[in-house]
Parts: C-alpha cells; sequence; structure tokens
C-alpha cells in the first residue's frame, strides 16, 4: 500500500495498529539500546573520542546512591537547656533524696545554724557550711550533686544571684579563683566544677556524689556563701534560696531539695529573732512544765541585768476577754518600747497634760452645775 493511500484511509484504532505495522516501528523500538546500556555512548561516538570542548561532569560511580543534604535544624524547635525558673518544690524522688543539717546552736559564737521551723539556714560569710546528704537507695553510677542560688521573691526571681562588686574585687578568699562572681562554692573536693547557663546565665556549683563511708549513712559537702545578704550592688537584702539538686550525668533530676539562706554577720541572733517574729505573728505558744521559783532563781533575774528583757514569759490567762486585753497591753508595751526615749518624755508629758485639762473640767467637790436657763 503506497503512502497516498495510507493517509487517504479514515482513521480509527483498527488502521492506526495496521499503519503502525506497516511502518515497521515496533521493530526498530525493539533494537534501540536500553538506558541501563552503553549503546547510546558506542552509536554516538563510533571512534570511542570525546569531541573538542566537551566536558560531561559524570559521577565516577552511577550506582551508589546519593546522600540526601544534610538540613539544618529549626532552632525554634528545640526545648531550651534549661529553664527561665528552676523549680523550688521538694521532691524527694524515688531515692529519698534528703538533707540534713547538724549544727543547731543560737549562741553568738555560731558560724552557721539551721531553723527547721523557718527552713532556713543562717551561716556567716565564707564560713563552712556542713550539708549532710541521705538517699534511700544508692544512685545511679555518675549522679552528681548541684547547687543553685535563685532569689526567693518573685518580683527578683529572674536576676541572676551573685556577689556584689566589692567581694568579687578584694582579694581575700579570691586568690586564683576564676569564679569570682559565683555566691556559692564548695570546699573539700578537687572534682568540683562551677558553671554558668548559657541562657538563663544563672551561676551552679557542682561535683560528684560519692557513696557515705563505712560505717556512716550520710554523705557531708561543705558549703561556703562568699556574699553577705545586705551587701549593696548583690543580694541587697532580698532573701534567696538555695536548690540541691542530685541529677544524673545527663542532667535528669533524681531528686531536689530547697532551703532560704541569710548570710549575716551573727547568725544565732537573726535566727533567734526571726523565729520569736513568726511565733507572734502565728500566735504559737511554747508550753512547758511548771516548777516552783526559788528564791535562787529570783536573784538570778535580778542579776541579768539588761539582757532579761529578750527572755520570753508564759502567762496563764483565764478567759478569752481578758487574753485579748493583755495581749492589746502588751502590743502597746512593744510599740513603746520601739519609740525613742525623748518620743516617749514627749507622749507622757501631753499624756500628763490631758489629764489636767480633763480634770480641771469636772465640777468641784459639793456643788452642782446650774442648768441652764430656758
Amino acid at each position: 500500500m503506497g503512502d497516498q493511500e495510507l493517509l487517504d484511509l479514515p482513521m480509527s484504532q483498527g488502521k492506526f495498529e495496521q499503519i503502525w505495522g506497516d511502518l515497521g516501528f515496533g521493530e526498530l523500538i525493539k533494537e534501540l539500546p536500553r538506558t541501563n546500556s552503553d549503546a547510546w555512548l558506542t552509536a554516538a561516538l563510533p571512534d570511542g573520542h570525546f569531541p573538542d570542548g566537551l566536558d560531561l561532569d559524570l559521577p565516577e560511580n552511577t550506582d551508589a546512591a546519593v546522600p540526601a543534604p544534610d538540613v539544618a535544624p529549626v532552632v525554634d524547635s528545640l526545648p531550651p537547656p534549661a529553664t527561665v525558673v528552676p523549680s523550688t518544690t521538694d521532691y524527694p524522688g524515688e531515692y529519698d533524696f534528703q538533707l540534713r543539717f547538724n549544727q543547731s546552736s543560737t549562741t553568738k559564737s555560731a558560724t552557721s545554724t539551721y531553723s527547721q521551723m523557718l527552713n532556713k539556714l543562717y551561716c556567716q560569710l565564707a564560713k563552712t557550711c556542713p550539708v549532710d546528704i541521705l538517699v534511700g537507695r544508692e544512685p545511679p553510677k555518675g549522679a552528681i550533686l548541684r547547687a543553685t542560688a535563685i532569689y526567693k521573691k518573685s518580683e527578683h526571681v529572674s536576676e541572676v544571684v551573685i556577689r556584689c562588686p566589692h567581694h568579687q574585687s578584694i582579694a581575700e578568699n579570691n586568690e586564683g579563683v576564676s569564679h569570682r562572681s559565683h555566691l556559692i562554692r564548695v570546699e573539700g573536693s578537687q572534682r568540683v566544677q562551677y558553671h554558668e547557663d548559657p541562657n538563663t546565665k544563672r551561676h551552679s556549683v557542682t561535683l560528684p556524689y560519692e557513696s557515705p563511708q563505712l560505717g556512716s549513712v550520710v554523705t557531708t559537702i561543705l558549703l561556703n556563701f562568699m556574699c553577705n545578704s545586705s551587701c549593696m550592688g548583690g543580694m541587697n537584702r532580698r532573701p534567696i534560696l538555695t536548690i540541691l539538686t542530685m541529677e544524673t550525668f545527663e542532667g535528669q533530676v533524681l531528686g531536689r531539695r530547697c532551703f532560704e539562706v541569710r548570710v549575716c554577720a551573727c547568725p544565732g541572733r537573726d535566727r533567734k529573732t526571726e523565729e520569736v517574729n513568726l511565733k507572734k505573728i502565728t500566735g504559737e505558744t511554747v508550753t512547758g512544765t511548771k516548777r516552783k521559783i526559788t528564791p535562787e532563781d529570783q536573784i538570778s533575774d535580778q542579776l541579768a541585768g539588761p539582757e532579761s528583757t529578750d527572755e520570753i514569759y508564759i502567762l496563764h490567762i483565764r478567759g478569752k476577754e481578758r487574753f485579748e486585753m493583755l495581749r492589746t497591753i502588751n502590743a502597746s508595751l512593744e510599740l513603746m518600747h520601739m519609740m525613742p526615749v525623748a518620743d516617749q518624755e514627749k507622749y507622757r508629758q501631753k499624756r500628763n497634760t490631758l489629764k489636767l485639762d480633763q480634770a480641771s473640767l469636772q465640777p468641784k467637790s459639793g456643788k452642782k452645775r446650774l442648768k441652764d436657763s430656758d
């Protein structure tokens, strides 16, 4: 069939198959080389040489899988390395993490003392504060202890607790120390490390947890607080909390304990004063056994001198009305005691003048007031 005759045929599926077979396209496709063979290159270059100026940038090993390009992680989707506000909730955990403070003296010579009533540690500047660590069972190998200081009040909790510029600059307690701004230090261990979080800038100090020695059930660490609570440019009379945690080497918290700290010149005196003030606020009374007062006790009270005014005495009162009346009187006396002596004298003179004025208005004895005439 000629070409003109093929073109003159009406087009249909059957006619297309007939034309396809007559032209021999099926046999031609069978003879074409496959994509994974070198026949295409041989057909294009019969003599096996590339023409000048042709640069084919082909990989040496076409069968090897092409590695996927590295994708940079999205920073916003990553969790922060540290929380902005550390938790202050006590958490014993599965290892029953506990703290114990041995020194509880309120004498003036005490360098550190702990109040269980206030959960507060009172200590002097740069003095050793022993803290006992107790656990219910042995923590994992490589566990560490971390101490961090934060401000107690919510309006200051976002600030970092650091030493004042004066204590950072003086040579005392700073010889060869690179972490001058850290408030908390640990002594007695060569494996102590001082850290500053890159995001929150908070300071912390870590040391490896060591099992109790033979015959003991506690592990003792020695803390030092290197700035007074009243220092300007540092804590500036703002109360602080110390968070002591036990963690794994990877940073997982196994237990947490928190306590307040006050660094002052006289820990025993300050602890005693704050405990008394708390008892006054809560109305707590101290119960004790009665005993007969002997003449020796009366003499010792007389010889006690001015310090006896700081002693607390218990008075048993029958009836709530009497109790309220005496409590009001006691509050007035406490207020009078806090006033300067000059103000007290002015108050007495004013009170005496008021009494004289009231007495002059009273009618004399034996005489009656005349009624006003209508």
